[in-house]
């Protein structure tokens, strides 16, 4: 998908700037027609703002948000905060992103379309809380409230993430090992060995033969490691690959129950901050299946929406994932009658913040003897074999 800038005239004959996600020119152009826009101007968002490409971090657009929304709040003008901010943020890309918003909101643009036209900055979701804070007249408690959700979304991101440390660096130790022991420990004994002219274990030979190997055809493994890593990425770059993984990562023991968490976490606070900031439900469902990070959750989310749009609930299709467990669909079917459907997700995202915090924390208790088995298995059964001829000629010898 590629993101366009466009300008368009409304049904009433206002002018619209925004961005808009399409594979290309034409679909970008069917999906303005279909929401009754006569287009004036469309190109692609990264040629209309080349001097902003690169990333920028979650933590500052996190202090950016809440400095925007102290200043606001403090009756600052918007132009004179956000020229305030391009000078003191920390990065570059983001100083010149806010200072090409400074520029658009001075011509005339509204902060969320101006916003709109920097992608790499700034979500969709964000754009959309801040058209509604615009909306509402209540643009400082928007950003506050935006500050404090993509607070909690970056802790929960950053605990997934931190949950994998632990067992990359085990298992690169592990690897680190046992190339150290094939290329150069084993060849002194496979040296000996031969020198001596005695028979073999086999386990011993299957170890030197594994060394010979490794030394042999070391580019042959390096190229097969990133064949698999190549295909692997191309095959989840299609649709059905993304969904086939993305079902399976779910299914796999504790790391899947993290997952399966993080995605209720995510979902439910996105939904309810959305929904408590004025965006319709609608509109905040096919935002948060953007959002999801499993094409299963994004699924079931999307398919919730075409419910809603059917007149039916939100808990009916989302059930039939059998990703959200029964008592998140309880409570969402309770905030749907009751009418307060955004403090009902809050409630739940606050919950399975904590429960993720439980899941990485046993996911790494379950982890770390299993690395350290591993580790001494694979390790200390290579010294064995080697040490295997060693322990013969000592009893010959005897």
């Amino acid at each position: 998908m590629t993101a366009f800038s466009y300008t368009a005239r409304t049904a009433q004959g206002d002018l619209k700037f925004a961005t808009i996600q399409a594979a290309n020119k034409d679909e970008a152009v069917a999906q303005l027609k279909k929401l009754k826009l006569t287009v004036v101007k469309l190109e692609e968002a990264a040629k209309s703002a080349s001097s902003t490409r690169g990333s920028v971090s979650m933590r500052d657009i996190v202090i950016f948000t809440r400095q925007f929304s102290t200043m606001i709040n403090s009756g600052l003008p918007l132009v004179q905060a956000l020229d305030i901010l391009s000078k003191q943020s920390e990065s570059k890309v983001l100083q010149n992103v806010t200072r090409q918003v400074v520029s658009d909101v001075e011509s005339g643009y509204t902060v969320a379309d101006a916003l709109a036209k920097h992608p790499n900055a700034f979500t969709e979701l964000y754009v959309n809380m801040v058209a509604a804070g615009e909306a509402g007249g209540i643009l400082d408690t928007i950003l506050m409230r935006l500050a404090t959700f993509l607070e909690k979304n970056d802790a929960l991101v950053r605990k997934v993430k931190g949950a994998m440390i632990y067992p990359v660096v085990i298992s690169a130790v592990a690897g680190s090992a046992i190339l150290i022991l094939l290329i150069f420990v084993i060849p002194t004994f496979e040296a000996m060995f031969a020198s001596v002219g005695m028979a073999l274990p086999l386990p011993t030979r299957i170890v030197i033969w594994m060394s010979k190997f490794v030394q042999s055809y070391w580019w042959l493994l390096l190229a097969g490691a990133f064949l698999a890593v190549h295909l692997l990425k191309k095959y989840y770059a299609t649709s059905k690959g993304q969904l086939v993984i993305d079902r399976l990562l779910l299914t796999l023991p504790v790391l899947g129950d993290v997952l399966r968490k993080s995605a209720v976490s995510r979902f439910t606070r996105t939904l309810g901050t959305l929904i408590s900031s004025g965006v319709s439900i609608l509109e905040g469902l096919e935002i948060t299946a953007k959002t999801a990070g499993n094409r299963v959750v994004s699924d079931a989310i999307l398919a919730s929406r075409a419910s809603i749009a059917g007149g039916d609930t939100i808990a009916g299709p989302l059930a039939k994932s059998r990703v959200f467990p029964p008592m998140v669909l309880s409570m969402i079917s309770v905030g749907e009658q009751t009418g307060g459907l955004d403090e009902m997700l809050t409630k739940i995202a606050d919950f399975y913040d904590e429960e993720v915090d439980a899941a990485v924390g046993g996911l790494l208790a379950l982890l770390e003897p299993i690395m350290i088995v591993f580790l001494g298995v694979v390790v200390g059964g290579m010294v064995v074999a080697m040490y295997l001829p060693i322990f013969d000629m000592m009893g010959a010898v005897q």
